[in-house]
C-alpha cells in the first residue's frame, strides 16, 4: 500500500508542476503578445485600461482553468494549499517570463521608455492640478523605482499576491479533500 500511496504522489507532484510549467508559459507569453500590440499600436506610454482587463482577466482564468485540470488529474480532490501552489506557480512562471522580456524591450526596442514613462507621469499630473512640489516628490520616488532589480522584485510580489488572490478565492469553491 505504501508503495501505491508513495506512486501516487509522485504522479500528483508531477502533474503539479507540469500544470504550473505550461499555464505559465501560456500567460507569460500571452502577456509578452499584449505587451507588443500595445507598442505596435504607440500605446505602451499610456495604456489604455482594457490592456489591463484582458491581462488580468487572462491571468484569473489560466489560473482557474489549471487548479481544475490538477483537481480533475487527481480524482476529483483538491486542498486549499495545493490550489494556491499551482496558481501562484503559475503567476510566477508567467512574471518571470515577462520580467525577461521587459528587460529585453528596455535594453534593445526601447532604451528610453522609463524616462519616456516618468515624463509621461509628469504630464499627466500637472494637467491633473498636482503642484510643481508633488510633481518633483513623485519624479524622485519614480527615479528610485526604475532600477531593474526593484520593478523585478515589484512585479514578482504582485504577480505573486495577485495569483494567491485567485487562488485562493478558487481553491475555496473548488477544496474536496479525502476523508482520513
Amino acid at each position: 500500500m505504501f508503495g501505491i500511496t508513495k506512486k501516487k504522489m509522485e504522479n500528483q507532484s508531477i502533474g503539479n508542476k507540469e500544470i504550473v510549467k505550461n499555464y505559465g508559459l501560456f500567460l507569460g507569453g500571452t502577456s509578452v503578445l499584449i505587451s507588443l500590440i500595445q507598442y505596435a499600436l504607440g500605446d505602451h506610454l499610456s495604456p489604455k485600461p482594457i490592456y489591463g482587463t484582458l491581462s488580468f482577466a487572462l491571468m484569473a482564468a489560466l489560473i482557474v482553468v489549471g487548479i481544475k485540470k490538477f483537481k480533475a488529474a487527481n480524482e476529483g480532490y483538491l486542498s486549499f494549499g495545493e490550489a494556491a501552489k499551482i496558481g501562484v506557480g503559475i503567476a510566477l512562471v508567467s512574471a518571470v517570463i515577462s520580467i525577461v522580456y521587459n528587460q529585453l524591450f528596455m535594453t534593445f526596442i526601447e532604451p528610453d521608455f522609463m524616462n519616456q514613462i516618468l515624463l509621461q507621469q509628469q504630464e499627466d499630473m500637472f494637467n491633473k492640478g498636482m503642484s510643481e512640489q508633488e510633481i518633483e516628490l513623485a519624479a524622485q520616488l519614480g527615479e528610485k523605482l526604475k532600477g531593474p532589480f526593484i520593478s523585478s522584485a515589484i512585479g514578482l510580489v504582485a504577480s505573486a499576491f495577485i495569483g494567491f488572490v485567485i487562488s485562493a478565492i478558487t481553491g475555496a469553491i473548488l477544496k474536496n479533500t479525502k476523508e482520513a
